[in-house]
């Protein structure tokens, strides 16, 4: 983002307004950052840099909010899920357990 810091926001790509928005919201050092479909409309090289991004902001302590509808994306860098299911809790557990759920692999992750 330092070779664009004198470009306006809204001229950005879209992974680059992903990663603007992320680290506009990591400059308050918040304790919790919710993030609502990071990955939405991006190319998948773009998404697994946002979900560096996201991995790494985590690891520097900074506890992380996924809603993502990406199962298998989310669930490569989760710690635990919450599989929603017409607004209601259907399944949740570590990311490992709901990786291995037939029932989630099935719905969400494809056979």
């Amino acid at each position: 983002m330092a070779e664009r810091r004198d470009q306006q926001g809204g001229t950005l790509s879209g992974g680059e307004q992903q990663m603007l928005a992320i680290g506009r919201a990591m400059v308050a050092g918040p304790q919790l950052i919710m993030l609502d479909e990071p990955s939405m409309g991006l190319a998948p090289l773009i998404v697994a840099q946002v979900m560096d991004a996201i991995v790494s902001i985590n690891q520097a302590g900074t506890a992380v909010l996924l809603i993502e509808q990406n199962a298998r994306v989310a669930l490569k860098v989760a710690h635990r899920g919450c599989v929603m299911e017409s607004g209601r809790v259907a399944v949740t557990g570590s990311a490992a357990e709901l990786r291995a759920d037939p029932q989630v692999v099935e719905a969400y992750l494809g056979a």
